[in-house]
């Protein structure tokens, strides 16, 4: 894919993500240093430990600085129309049992940061994506296949709060 969608507030959320990781590189250098000069790293569970969590969060920064490069930031303000897309918040209707179930599309690397919502690339999103009040949709999910009724569909703008 050669462009990811996020809203403004989850690109600053992992631009914060990334600074936070890379401070995070000195002590995590110094707890393998200490760690090494207990002796035999064969048997130094505090070494491996630590290994382990710099290879951790070195694969976290690469990821995140890859992506940045690939993000269409979105600014969840300017969005609006009678169509799901990105930044709509979606109501939906089981049709068979009634239940309602309310959903904001964002992408992939934001859903984390906000409470009742759904990527853009996931199957729920990839259905509703285009529909109107009033359309049916047919959701694949774990127990099988579910119908829907798009409810009502608003843009209320940024779906989260970045934190500071």
């Amino acid at each position: 894919m050669s462009s990811i969608p996020i809203s403004q507030e989850g690109y600053t959320l992992m631009q914060k993500e990334l600074e936070s990781l890379k401070k995070q590189r000195p002590e995590v250098s110094e707890a393998i240093r200490l760690a090494r000069e207990e002796g035999d790293l064969r048997e130094n569970g505090g070494y491996h430990a630590a290994r382990e969590r710099q290879g951790m969060m070195e694969a976290r920064i690469g990821f995140i600085k890859g992506r940045i490069a690939q993000y269409n930031v979105i600014d969840m303000r300017t969005m609006g129309g009678e169509k799901v897309c990105f930044g709509a918040t979606v109501e939906l209707e089981d049709v068979e049992s009634g239940e309602k179930k309310r959903y904001t599309v964002l992408g992939p690397d934001e859903t984390g940061f906000c409470k009742g919502s759904v990527s853009v690339l996931s199957p729920v999103g990839q259905a509703i994506l285009g529909k109107t009040v009033g359309d049916e949709v047919v959701i694949m999910v774990p127990r099988g296949r579910v119908e829907y009724e798009v409810l009502l569909i608003e843009f209320n703008g940024p779906a989260f709060a970045a934190a500071d």
